[in-house]
């Protein structure tokens, strides 16, 4: 029997096979397909059913998929024959779904009516529902591009091609382009639910780790601490006050100069002593590592002569000024699809931080961070930049993960600005990049959050109050930090971070403005006192969920839709999320806001956390948000029900 449904003419080639349970991997090139192009599927494990294969026909458990006589591929629920995606037929006839030029291709499907699409990375469009955007398919600070969606008819597609390009999901007609690349490849899966997308995906680009139970405390930062002496002297204020502490952050700018991946030994005399420290409070060091080097580096005629370093079209390397310790240099970047280039840099990593014990890590500016038309021009060990830029962060975070487990470390937690396909197998824990301090940013962060979850990363974070300005003196400011505290207490990860006024020139100098706990005022304090002894309550519980994400792929943070897919307000509310099973948030996003509406999904009752009012399933509530908490619900049975202290369960 044939294990794969193949097609072909003197133009082209189409394979369909199986990938996984109720999955499918398609295929398509012009004259004969390759197996040897990077990308983000693992090969599937052995099934319990084998598929069945006609001449024009595949069926793999829940999804079908047909052939006409064209070469146009339809994909059926395998239980109803309900159609679940089609190839769009060509106008007249050409140039049909698939087009092939020579530089690059395209891909088109059906457009449907009232369907929706979730996932695709994260993107500051500040939409849930992307149906109508067109996404760029490359990446940049606060743009991830993870090219997997989760559609609301009851399907999950990757396009798996790394090349920049984009996704245009119009009203008639999906296209996906890929600016240089030779084969058409895609994954698609059917599930009745979105909880089963979502865990046929984990099964095919691989689970995220068991979270350590350090990283679900508080971690805390600022740009930046300028010297170990300064940075000790917050752990020990936390300590002091008796204010839980997880992590605390050296960030960049801790180096002699950009490349050197070491402590500067003038600011920074005896890291072995300062991590002991640190660990006798029971915080943990996260050092930031950046991708980028300078000619200044030691590092850098040894990665050069070794050909370790991202090239550039028509010779050289690929260069892009930025601050650093002697000014404003040229830097060139690590080229993390080069196996050796990951070794190498992992080599110093592992002799100057892991050996003094630090082994949490901040990934920072991996994208790699280049201006648009450096990102094209870029030549990688894996192809041209075109083609294979967007699987840039999935290696670099390999490397480290790959890095740590030789040296015997089982708890891999990469702090991480972007992503990829298959970038949660590594332990990468992204965060939204440098978003702006504002409401409207924190709004945008809500969604933003959801589609990372819909795209297989669970875990995810942004920076609690903005990143790009935020005066301490500010009232409003104030007011934001509370608010986007208590939202990030429901968040995987629960991070202080930001350039707070008084903000000073980006140099190898500067100290950032105060961003600690007690610097927001004295009506401020108490209340995030309150929010993270909250979040130390609660540890048990997301536990409880990162558990459920290692194992079936469920995110803890989601939208109200996956829990609740029968209810069809579920898939429009957008300002809202479940926290595990049991949890139901409505984070304020508004300055002065003081009460906002909920929707309680139907299907169950639920329960005021604070006042332990009971609340009907199906309707719309008033809820009252005064400063000291946002909305929370809990769902009917959870035990023990959480009240004004909103225990785990």
């Amino acid at each position: 029997m044939a294990e794969a449904l193949e097609w072909s003419t003197s133009d082209v080639v189409v394979r369909v096979e199986p990938w996984g349970v109720d999955s499918l991997r398609v295929r398509v090139a012009r004259d004969s397909l390759r197996d040897d192009l990077p990308g983000a599927l693992l090969t599937p494990k052995p099934q319990a059913s084998a598929p069945v294969v006609g001449e024009r026909r595949i069926v793999n458990g829940a999804i079908t998929a047909e052939l006409d006589d064209r070469g146009h591929l339809r994909f059926l629920s395998s239980a109803d024959g309900a159609e679940l995606l089609a190839e769009a037929p060509p106008y007249i006839w050409w140039p049909g779904p698939r087009h092939f030029t020579s530089e690059g291709l395209e891909q088109r499907f059906r457009g449907y009516p009232g369907e929706r699409f979730y996932g695709l990375g994260q993107h500051g469009h500040g939409r849930l529902d992307q149906k109508g955007c067109v996404i760029d398919l490359v990446q940049r600070n606060g743009e991830v591009t993870i090219p997997f969606l989760v559609s609301s008819r009851g399907y999950g597609l990757l396009w798996h091609n790394p090349a920049i390009g984009r996704v245009e999901l119009g009203m008639d007609v999906t296209r996906w382009v890929a600016r240089d690349s030779r084969q058409i490849d895609y994954w698609i899966t059917a599930g009745d639910r979105p909880a089963d997308i979502l865990a046929r995906y984990a099964e095919a680009t691989g689970h995220t780790p068991m979270m350590p139970e350090w990283a679900a405390g508080f971690w805390q930062s600022k740009l930046r601490y300028k010297t170990q002496d300064e940075l000790l002297a917050v752990a020990r204020e936390h300590h002091g006050r008796g204010l839980p502490l997880s992590v605390i952050v050296a960030d960049f700018f801790h180096w002699p100069t950009m490349g050197s991946w070491r402590f500067d030994p003038t600011s920074w005399p005896d890291p072995r002593a300062m991590v002991r420290e640190l660990e006798e409070m029971g915080v943990r060091l996260m050092v930031s590592v950046w991708p980028t080097i300078g000619a200044a580096s030691e590092n850098y005629e040894p990665m050069r002569r070794a050909g370790l370093l991202v090239g550039r079209a028509g010779g050289g390397l690929t260069r892009q000024h930025w601050p650093d310790a002697s000014g404003y240099p040229e830097l060139a970047y690590v080229d993390s699809t080069n196996p050796a280039a990951r070794r190498y840099l992992w080599d110093q990593v592992r002799r100057n931080y892991l050996d003094h014990g630090v082994k949490v890590w901040w990934l920072d500016a991996c994208e790699p961070d280049l201006a648009s038309g450096l990102a094209e021009e870029a030549v990688y060990h894996a192809g041209p930049g075109r083609a294979v830029t967007n699987l840039y962060p999935l290696l670099h975070a390999q490397g480290f993960h790959d890095g740590m487990r030789e040296a015997g470390e089982d708890e891999v937690v990469l702090l991480i600005r972007s992503a990829w396909a298959g970038s949660q197998r590594y332990g990468a824990a992204v965060w939204s990049g440098d978003v702006a301090s504002t409401f409207d940013s924190l709004a945008v962060q809500v969604r933003a959050g959801l589609n990372m979850a819909m795209s297989g990363i669970p875990w995810w974070n942004s920076d609690i109050g903005g990143f790009l300005g935020g005066d301490p003196e500010d009232e409003e400011f104030r007011e934001l930090v509370i608010r986007w505290f208590q939202y990030a207490v429901f968040t995987p990860l629960l991070r202080l971070h930001g350039d707070r006024a008084p903000n000073q020139p980006f140099t190898a100098e500067m100290t950032g403005g105060p961003n600690e706990l007690w610097s927001f005022g004295e009506a401020a304090y108490p209340i995030l006192c309150d929010q993270l002894h909250l979040r130390e309550r609660l540890k048990p519980y997301l536990l409880d969920q990162m558990r459920v994400a290692h194992e079936t792929g469920l995110p803890p943070m989601r939208p109200l839709f996956v829990d609740f897919p029968d209810d069809e307000r579920a898939w429009q509310v957008e300002d809202q999320f479940m926290f595990g099973p049991d949890l139901l948030v409505a984070p304020v996003t508004e300055y002065r806001a003081r009460s906002r509406t909920v929707y309680l999904p139907a299907g169950t009752d639920w329960t005021d956390a604070w006042t332990g009012a009971p609340a009907t399933g199906g309707t719309t509530v008033d809820t009252s948000a005064p400063l000291d908490r946002i909305p929370v619900f809990v769902r009917q049975g959870a035990s023990p029900v959480p009240g004004p202290h909103l225990t785990a369960r």
